[in-house]
């Protein structure tokens, strides 16, 4: 009686045993990949190259998190062990603030076959961590049925006839930055002699913005009529049917870099590698330079196509035109002149 009650046993607890596996064995196979990615549309060609990997590792998910606030960076700072985040965009500023606060990992070249194919200049500026994923520019946005004279330069928004019709945003953006760092330079100054470039500022009698977002939709209720401005928020005006037009304003609009980067404590470091050389594809780069999204490509041999090219260099001409801010330089003043741009402008 024992032994049959035994074997009963033993055979029922192997046909669950069986019935198990395999439910066990998708659950060790699962995985899940966790990428702060941008707001809106701009997500995208993220979720794209997502699908792709999904598709190369049955059981993986590759889970966007649209983010641009800093709640994401005081997660990974505040967390313990592994972090809830695999991979993060950063644009310059922060970039650089991420490398000196250890919360990025720095980038292993073997593990990336694509890497050759970034221009050199650019892979520089990512000091050994990340990958040059994209850039963005500021330019002048404008409304076409406001202002029929287009600007042409940087000095052009001081003319007479736009004093208090131009909006400036925040300089806790870095678009804000770079608009104050534009007009110091583009009277004298630099971005670590600013003063020129605050009175200028002022002397523009300017609509001031909390972030970008609201700068355009400023833009968009005609409560400015011009405004230094990102490619892509204009972009995506213009795609309302609204009359925005885009200039890259001599002596060069000002090109900011995107780059793409592992978590220090990720637990993921193989997919990271995978994510970053997806993102240095020819089909990657090709499909973010396009409607409605207009990021810069950073390696050669990609055609911007030509619904982009108001709107994004296509020529190496207009490439060599582009300007730079010293983000090293003027970063680290940030919240000074956050202080000082509400103080001027009582936003």
């Amino acid at each position: 009686m024992s032994q049959s009650i035994t074997r009963r046993t033993f055979v029922a607890a192997a046909s669950a045993a069986a019935l198990a596996a395999p439910s066990i064995a998708r659950s060790q196979q699962a995985r899940e990949f966790v990428v702060v990615s941008y707001p809106g549309r701009l997500s995208e060609p993220h979720r794209w190259l997502a699908d792709q990997m999904e598709t190369r590792h049955p059981g993986l998910r590759v889970r966007l998190v649209p983010s641009d606030s800093q709640d994401i960076v005081a997660q990974i700072k505040a967390g313990q062990g592994f972090s809830p985040f695999d991979a993060m965009p950063n644009d310059e500023p922060p970039h650089i603030t991420a490398m000196t606060e250890g919360y990025i990992a720095r980038r292993d070249d073997a593990k990336l076959k694509n890497l050759g194919n970034v221009f050199p200049e650019l892979l520089a500026k990512s000091q050994g961590f990340g990958v040059p994923a994209t850039y963005s520019l500021i330019g002048i946005a404008y409304n076409s049925q406001l202002i029929k004279d287009p600007p042409k330069s940087w000095a052009d928004l001081w003319r007479p006839d736009l004093r208090g019709k131009v909006g400036i945003a925040r300089t806790s953006s870095n678009l804000g930055l770079a608009t104050l760092a534009i007009a110091a330079k583009s009277f004298g100054g630099s971005e670590t002699a600013l003063d020129i470039g605050w009175e200028k500022l002022r002397a523009l009698e300017p609509k001031a913005a909390r972030s970008p977002a609201i700068l355009t939709q400023m833009l968009e209720r005609e409560e400015i009529a011009i405004a230094p401005l990102w490619n892509n928020n204009t972009a995506s005006a213009a795609e309302k049917g609204l009359p925005i037009r885009f200039v890259m304003p001599t002596p060069g609009a000002i090109a900011i870099l995107s780059f793409f980067s592992g978590i220090a404590r990720s637990q993921n470091p193989d997919l990271i590698a995978e994510w970053l050389d997806g993102i240095l594809t020819p089909e990657y780069q090709a499909r973010a330079a396009g409607a409605p999204y207009f990021f810069g490509p950073t390696i050669r041999g990609v055609t911007v196509p030509e619904a982009a090219r108001p709107y994004t260099p296509s020529t190496p001409a207009e490439v060599l035109a582009l300007q730079t801010i010293d983000w090293p330089k003027i970063a680290p003043q940030r919240g000074g002149l956050v202080e000082r741009f509400d103080r001027t402008f009582a936003i």
